[in-house]
């Protein structure tokens, strides 16, 4: 299990506002599609429409509020977001029609999206030597809030009524609100000063974007657990309908209780490399044997996707650790916040595109349709090794043509 309590004291008020805010996440990800569809009554396809939209938005501010927090200061900058994502969240209570709910979910996604990118400088600067292994520490604590939230949403859903769903609507708000003065302690870091070049290095770094992609490709695995393997069981087998929850809480817990130990040994770009590469072995092997799970007796359906998802979720500490470690080692000190913001575009896209790319090859199409899951995940591993030398090797020609003064990838 992760030790209980981070090490410093900024490193403890990080984490105790990230369970906070977590806790609100995990009310919003279980019910907050629910809200709008059975208490406001908008149709699906418009909640949907909606939220795409927002998505969409939120990829173009991640970078850009990134170079904020570099520029002016990480903690104040990640506190306005959250205000700002407790404001919008608010709002919702007052939707009652489409477009007022896009204007509420694209400013409340575009703060999260901001936030993720402005806390970064924070995490590098005060999680010590390792910044890679207190993002996964910080990681486990995300799965124990919205594991608390979503047992919380589940009485929402069960009494069902509308003051019910705004009594989560504003209790996420006040959530998000006590998560920024909970970062009121919280030393201020420093804006770091430029060192010359461009002013959007991280877009103009090939290999890092390269890395981007390669990851967010990657990243569509986290729908596995969450959109594919639910309708897979209800829709392809005859496994009993509880396994869901089932499936959920095993992958909780194992990500909870092995993060980070996993992080502990991808302490290089070039761990972080191979980590990719058994990460895409263990997705192929746990699509494979979901696959497998159609067209027999329910016990032997349960079995294999348990196994499945034990597989699946092992490849999941792998990829999340060599994220960890990529994204931090190869962006340069004074460009965090751009860099990690430019690195959260490819989860972002998984976000938006992911869901439907797995309802149509593994659910629409069926058995193949894993296989060709598998396929994608397995060769986007194989290609993170070549992918990393490349980015250790542009990166070392740049500090050696800048000197020790500016240690920045410029492209």
């Amino acid at each position: 299990m992760p030790r209980l309590m981070p090490d410093t004291g900024p490193q403890r008020v990080l984490a105790a506002s990230n369970f906070v805010y977590t806790v609100g996440s995990g009310l919003y990800l279980t019910a907050g599609v629910l809200y709008f569809t059975e208490a406001v009554h908008l149709p699906a396809g418009q909640v949907g429409l909606g939220l795409g939209i927002a998505g969409l938005l939120a990829l173009t501010l991640g970078v850009a509020v990134g170079h904020l927090a570099d520029r002016l200061g990480a903690r104040g900058i990640y506190a306005t977001t959250l205000v700002v994502q407790a404001l919008a969240t608010a709002g919702f209570v007052l939707v009652d029609s489409f477009w007022p709910f896009v204007l509420a979910a694209c400013t409340a996604g575009a703060a999260k999206a901001a936030g993720n990118a402005a806390r970064s400088p924070l995490i590098r600067h005060y999680g010590g030597d390792r910044p890679q292994e207190f993002r996964a520490y910080l990681r486990a604590v995300t799965n124990v809030g919205v594991s608390l939230g979503a047992v919380l949403a589940g009485w929402v859903v069960q009494v069902g009524t509308l003051t019910a769903y705004q009594l989560m609507v504003i209790s996420n708000a006040i959530v998000l609100v006590v998560a920024a003065l909970i970062l009121v302690p919280l030393p201020p870091v420093a804006p770091v000063p430029t060192v010359g070049g461009p002013r959007w290095l991280a877009l103009r770094d090939r290999p890092y974007l390269l890395l981007t992609a390669l990851d967010g490709i990657m990243a569509v695995q986290f729908k596995v657990l969450t959109v594919a393997i639910p309708l897979w069981i209800v829709g392809a087998t005859t496994a009993p309908h509880w396994l869901i929850s089932a499936t959920m809480l095993t992958g909780t817990f194992i990500v909870v209780a092995f993060q980070v130990r996993a992080s502990r040994n991808v302490d290089s770009p070039a761990t972080g490399a191979h980590a990719y590469r058994r990460a895409g072995v263990a997705f192929l092997l746990a699509c494979t044997l979901i696959s497998l799970s159609s067209g027999i007796p329910a016990w032997a359906a349960a079995a294999l996707l348990i196994t499945a998802v034990v597989i699946h979720t092992v490849g999941e500490l792998w990829h999340s650790a060599a994220g960890f470690e990529v994204s931090f080692a190869l962006a340069p000190q004074h460009a965090t916040g751009q860099y990690l913001g430019v690195f959260g575009l490819g989860a972002g896209f998984a976000e938006a595109l992911g869901p439907g790319l797995l309802i149509a090859l593994c659910i629409s199409w069926g058995r193949p349709g894993w296989y060709v899951v598998g396929a994608m995940f397995v060769l986007t591993g194989l290609a993170a090794p070549p992918a990393v030398r490349w980015a250790q090797r542009h990166q070392h020609a740049l500090h050696t043509q800048l000197g020790p003064a500016e240690k920045a990838p410029t492209a």
